[in-house]
């Protein structure tokens, strides 16, 4: 399914139920009057969380939502029916946001979560509400009111504890796939990663943790290069960074580009995700010989701080379980 993260729907509420002026005729009863019911309220629309959606692709398709009206009232002091509410399946961490204004309206980050987005309207009255000493065979009655209608703007940022991130081709999906069960979508192109994916990392005895992995950045991504940051936000809400490097490409002479240009790109983008944790993974290990691997270790190691440095590689399995149990230790430490 395609990754959608941002659509704009309409939803409509329902109409109230109109009252009715109605009046009693009954064989054997003297004297009549007025037994016209009240209308049905209208429905409700709501967006509801589902932890069973990652994506908003659902809404390419149907993009306008109406909830039941309420029926109008009837004889016999009969109330007409309220119109079922609608409720409207979100991913988690969609935001919500009022399209002509551009102002937040709330999220949903919890399984099961409501919001109410459109109130239905209000039921009519009928006759039999207007009976008094003085007006006895009242012939009033009132119209259901209209159901709310709006415009609304949904952009999902995923949910996820720790992010990777980094150029294209340092092997991030790869790393994905060693660390969860997930199965990253990619292309045989530079920017490989597709779509952003998440995954849910398993360290037994029932514990686990959500990452996520995005396409990856170049230089100028934040002017609309390459894939540009699109997808940046979705690492807006994690605790951790994981900063995907190849080692192959790490010597003297590239250590600073290759950090700081990416890391530019996060401080044009967002200051604050510029500012979050990271760790520096120091990919594909396996293609160096063990001389070539050990001058590398020891040259990073004296720049970089030992305990948020992990040298990996997807084949092999090599540095993946230290890395996921640092991670997890990392978060529940902080929650």
């Amino acid at each position: 399914m395609k990754f959608v993260d941002e659509v704009e729907i309409e939803v409509k509420a329902g109409k109230g139920g109109n009252g009715i002026a109605s009046f009693r005729r009954e064989k054997y009863i003297e004297f009549g009057g007025p037994d016209g019911g009240d209308g049905g309220d209208g429905g409700n629309i709501y967006l509801k969380g589902t932890k069973n959606l990652n994506t908003l692709a659902d809404f390419r398709t149907k993009k306008k939502f109406d909830a039941q009206n309420g029926e109008n009232g009837m004889g016999k002091n009969k109330t007409g029916k309220n119109g079922e509410d609608l409720d409207i399946l979100v991913p988690l961490g969609t935001i919500v946001c009022n399209a002509e204004s551009g102002l937040k309206i709330s999220e949903l980050i919890e399984d099961d979560q409501r919001l109410l987005v459109a109130k239905g309207g209000k039921h009519g009255f009928g006759n039999l509400r207007f009976k008094s000493s003085t007006n006895r065979a009242p012939r009033k009655f009132t119209k259901g009111a209209l159901g709310e209608e709006l415009n609304l703007k949904l952009e999902l940022r995923l949910l996820a504890d720790a992010g990777f991130l980094g150029k294209p081709n340092v092997g991030k999906s790869s790393l994905m796939r060693a660390m969860t069960k997930a199965k990253p979508k990619v292309a045989n192109y530079p920017f490989t990663t597709l779509n952003p994916s998440l995954g849910v990392v398993d360290i037994g005895y029932g514990e686990s943790y959500v990452i996520a992995d995005i396409p990856g950045l170049i230089e100028g991504a934040a002017e609309g290069i390459g894939l540009g940051t699109q997808f940046l936000k979705h690492l807006s809400r994690t605790n951790i960074l994981l900063h995907v490097l190849d080692i192959q490409n790490f010597s003297s002479e590239g250590k600073i580009n290759d950090l700081t240009s990416i890391n530019n790109e996060l401080e044009k983008f967002d200051v604050k995700l510029a500012n979050k944790r990271q760790y520096l993974i120091f990919n594909k290990v396996d293609l160096l010989d063990t001389r070539e691997l050990e001058e590398k270790k020891k040259y990073i190691l004296n720049y970089y701080d030992e305990k948020e440095v992990f040298f990996t590689s997807a084949v092999g399995n090599i540095g993946i379980e230290d890395l996921k149990k640092k991670i997890f230790y990392e978060i529940t430490k902080n929650s």
